[in-house]
């Protein structure tokens, strides 16, 4: 599903296609900036800059009944821990500014994000020492996978808010994580889970062919 301009309209033809027709098409895709658009080098290279948030997801928009939502620490972890909305919603609450680039070639810039900060939550789990990957969990049965050390950065969150509105369903609320330095399939939408690893797994798009660990400046779209 993709929203552009403030329309939603579904492209089955893009759902459908093999990662090699999707690199196909990336490449042919030409971005749609000029160099004086980005006088400051801020948009990695092969994308474009959107004023816009587009919607992008690979199936139906859950529906997160807060009640009986958690968020799960588990794993390679001392003692499994689950936190309910009550209780993450209690924890202290930032805002960080950021940029924010999709593998679809779309950058926006400057996004305030509100939430919880991952070395906040983080402080709740005991993590063992040969901890090495971690595997992020979201409704729909969507997982991505990244390097522990990626994670606890100091400019990823939790976040339930987007430039001072609650985050909607559509871009990933109540709840989605935000790695601005990936691209933005890695920071899952309707996030319920961290599953701790010694050793790295494929997620959902990793395994249809998305790159590993999907650095924007590198260009690191598919494997």
């Amino acid at each position: 599903m993709v929203e552009a301009g403030g329309s939603t309209r579904f492209c089955p033809g893009y759902m459908n296609e093999t990662p090699e027709d999707r690199v196909d098409r990336l490449k042919r895709a030409q971005p749609r900036r000029k160099p004086s658009e980005d006088p400051e080098g801020r948009i990695p290279p092969g994308q474009y800059l959107t004023e816009n948030f587009p919607v992008l997801t690979k199936g139906p928009t859950p529906s997160v009944n807060l009640e009986q939502w958690c968020l799960k620490l588990f794993g390679n972890v001392e003692t499994d821990v689950e936190l309910t909305w009550e209780e993450f919603s209690a924890l202290p609450q930032v805002e960080i500014v950021s940029d924010f680039h999709c593998v679809t070639r779309w950058s926006m810039l400057d996004c305030t994000w509100g939430g919880i900060h991952i070395r906040e939550v983080l402080k709740h789990v005991a993590i063992l020492s040969n901890t090495r990957y971690v595997m992020v969990h979201g409704y729909g049965h969507y997982t991505t996978n990244l390097p522990l050390a990626d994670l606890i950065d100091e400019d990823v969150l939790f976040a339930h808010t987007w430039n001072g509105e609650p985050l909607s369903k559509d871009h990933g609320g109540p709840l989605r994580l935000v790695v601005p330095k990936l691209y933005a399939w890695k920071s899952a939408k309707w996030v319920n889970g961290l599953e701790f690893m010694v050793y790295d797994q494929p997620g959902f798009w990793e395994q249809a062919g998305y790159h590993d660990r999907g650095d924007p400046r590198k260009e690191e779209r598919f494997s």
